[in-house]
């Protein structure tokens, strides 16, 4: 396999293929063990399908699955919290989660639900304070650095950047590059300094390691380890083996987003905002979840402003700032800054 800076590498889109299997063997599971809770384990195949037909039957069946196992079924509602923070249903997602650790306190999907259905709501401090309470009585749990990540993203909506780097540089390991490196491209985007950062041949390394482009989410999160790291060459480079792929999230969507933060990196926002606005619904294909592609929005609104377009920054925050309680970072991205707080290329 080539590195980053090599030709683009040819596969068979075979990335999503157990996924499938997994979701179509679900599909019938059910009919003879309705709301089997091991089977519940595996319920996110669906959604890592990269098809919507998939998630929207995930979606139905987890629906179906829940109200079978019946409201004092802890699991059943802490996936059920999930697929609704998922789906934007954000008041009933803190319901359900709210739900299950009635039931169960230390329920981890719970309590990571709960983390999602807060980030929508920016509830900054009090959902921190819930999030160190729960991993102060397990500080080994499996979700510890997640929940840290989602804590930190608090801090970061109500403007406590100290401690969003505290917790990157405490609770992050050198391998959670895609945590880092989100958590580090907010704090860039509204000019704060970064928690510790992530070497970027650490970032090469993966892109040209087995597998290193076998998912586009994966693949997007290396891309903005080298936004903060103003690697410009890398990210064009990157783009430009995104568009050469034959598969259509890397050729459609990923490419544009990697071209656009080079160009951000490279001070010319203008064309970031025609890459990112062109992409509309598109974006979502780039993988994840709501909370982590979100930071394709952040980047536009941010190229926006520094292109001189704050009215449509405005509008596109708009849904945030007037449903968040905390939302000191969008009022940030909105700000103007100076040319020279711009990050410049390395």
């Amino acid at each position: 396999m080539a590195d980053v800076g090599g030709e683009p590498r040819r596969e068979h889109p075979v990335t999503h293929r157990q996924y499938r299997l997994t979701a179509d063997h679900l599909a019938g599971h059910f009919a003879p063990w309705p709301a089997d809770e091991l089977a519940g384990l595996v319920m996110g195949a669906f959604s890592s399908c990269g098809d919507t037909a998939y998630r929207a039957h995930g979606d139905a069946l987890m629906e179906e699955q829940a109200a079978l196992a019946g409201p004092e079924s802890w699991p059943w509602m802490s996936w059920l919290a999930s697929a609704r923070a998922e789906q934007g249903r954000v008041r009933e997602a803190h319901e359900l989660a709210e739900q299950a650790l009635a039931l169960y306190p230390r329920s981890g999907v719970a309590a990571h639900a709960l983390a999602h259905a807060e980030h929508e709501l920016g509830t900054g401090r009090a959902c921190g304070d819930f999030l160190d309470q729960w991993l102060r009585a397990d500080p080994q749990a499996v979700q510890s650095r997640h929940l840290n990540w989602h804590a930190a993203l608090q801090s970061i909506a109500c403007g406590d950047f100290p401690d969003a780097r505290r917790r990157a540089d405490t609770a992050l390991a050198r391998t959670d590059v895609g945590m880092r490196a989100a958590t580090n491209w907010r704090l860039l985007l509204v000019g704060r300094s970064p928690a510790g950062q992530t070497d970027p041949d650490l970032v090469r390394e993966l892109l040209a390691a087995p597998g290193g482009m076998a998912e586009v989410f994966h693949t997007f999160n290396l891309a903005l380890a080298l936004a903060v790291e103003a690697a410009t060459d890398d990210l064009r480079v990157l783009s430009r083996r995104a568009a050469a792929d034959e598969r259509p999230d890397f050729r459609d969507v990923l490419a544009p987003v990697v071209q656009a933060l080079a160009e951000v990196t490279a001070g010319r926002p203008r064309v970031a905002v025609d890459l990112l606005s062109s992409l509309g619904e598109k974006a979502e294909r780039i993988g994840g979840v709501r909370v982590e592609r979100e930071i394709i929005q952040d980047t536009l609104a941010r190229a926006l402003v520094d292109a001189g377009q704050h009215v449509r920054a405005a509008g596109l925050l708009h849904h945030r700032t007037t449903t968040r309680h905390h939302h000191t970072y969008e009022d940030l991205l909105l700000a103007a800054r100076t040319p020279a707080a711009v990050v410049e290329p390395r």
